[in-house]
């Protein structure tokens, strides 16, 4: 089972997600923003994005809004982005 690590934000709209497998990337969030609906509108205020963490192995947010590890790595992966970790090599 895939569990989130670490993150780290890099932009005002995008994460660098570590994973329980070594792997990582960085997600932008644009597309995410851009449905602007009553869970997703609180991320466009770059200091609420920022205040994301990872709870139980998944990315959240204050208000409740989450995301699984296991979705965010597949994604990662479809996209290509996804890299072995340096620090896990």
């Amino acid at each position: 089972m895939i569990k989130l690590t670490a993150i780290e934000p890099q932009t005002d709209i995008s994460l660098l997600r570590h994973f329980s497998d070594g792997s990582a990337g960085v997600f932008d969030f644009s597309a995410i923003l851009a449905t602007h609906t009553e869970m997703t509108a609180p991320l466009l205020d770059p200091v609420y994005f920022r205040r994301c963490f990872v709870e139980l192995g998944v990315l959240a947010w204050p208000s409740g809004l989450d995301f699984s590890a296991a979705s965010l790595h597949r994604r990662l992966g479809s996209l290509g982005v996804l890299k072995r970790d340096s620090a896990a090599a």
